[in-house]
């Protein structure tokens, strides 16, 4: 069930409504697709019983028909992604990373364990490459260096794991309205519902994000850039609005 906000989810789940997204669903086998349309039913009757699906041959006999996928296919598209974003959307993504509970982050914890080699808590682009070529990945990006560059926000060589994380989000999931509204909330200092320049210049200079934030011209440009009805400050449905859009 997705929706751009909870009540467009809610509204989906009352009507039953769902869909397998042929991008997020496409490694997953279709006898495992068969027991959540089972279990997802409207009707009470029609829908599987706990022994039923305890019965099922995707439990029963262990996802038979499960393909060992790693890491997600679209994993190095979101890494290209990011370096695109502006600068103060990929602040508040590192926001958005570091607030982010276990639950949300447990997939994306295990790919950076996994590609962490030495397990020293940072990726290398030899790790990178390596963990890209176990998963199966042979046709590693010419550009994968410049893109880790990209990514590693505080310049220092190697990728730590909120930058991980703030480059490899999924969107759909962490970017629902109330996600988004928690960041919103660290940018607006006094909490008059706008981002001024000066809360603006004073989050993206703090030591965790100033590393990818420009200077005061930039940061200048920024504002105006996501500004749309041009009173000088960045409201929530702008700053909803540049979240959700694509890179700028």
């Amino acid at each position: 069930f997705f929706g751009e906000t909870d009540a467009e989810v809610l509204s989906k789940v009352r009507l039953g409504n769902f869909s397998f997204n042929a991008a997020d669903w496409k490694n997953i086998s279709d006898d495992a697709k068969n027991l959540i349309r089972m279990l997802l039913k409207m009707n009470p009757r029609d829908r599987y019983t706990a022994e039923q699906a305890l019965g099922h041959d995707w439990i029963k006999n262990k996802a038979p028909k499960a393909v060992s996928v790693s890491l997600q296919a679209n994993f190095v598209d979101n890494l290209r992604g990011f370096r695109s974003q502006n600068k103060l959307k990929k602040a508040a993504l590192h926001i958005i990373a570091s607030h982010l509970n276990e639950s949300q982050i447990k997939s994306l914890r295990d790919t950076f364990m996994a590609l962490d080699g030495n397990g020293d808590g940072l990726l290398t682009a030899a790790e990178m490459k390596e963990g890209l070529a176990k998963a199966g990945l042979t046709d590693i990006p010419p550009d994968l260096q410049q893109i880790l560059q990209d990514v590693d926000s505080d310049g220092s060589g190697v990728i730590d794991y909120t930058e991980f994380l703030a480059a490899t989000l999924d969107h759909r999931s962490c970017l629902q309205e109330d996600v988004v509204w928690s960041a919103f909330r660290l940018f607006d200092k006094n909490g008059d519902g706008k981002i001024s320049l000066d809360e603006l210049h004073e989050v993206l200079n703090d030591d965790d994000v100033k590393d990818i934030a420009g200077g005061a011209q930039s940061i200048a440009e920024l504002l105006k850039e996501i500004d749309g009805n041009g009173d000088g400050a960045i409201d929530f449905d702008e700053f909803l609005a540049m979240m959700k859009g694509k890179a700028s």
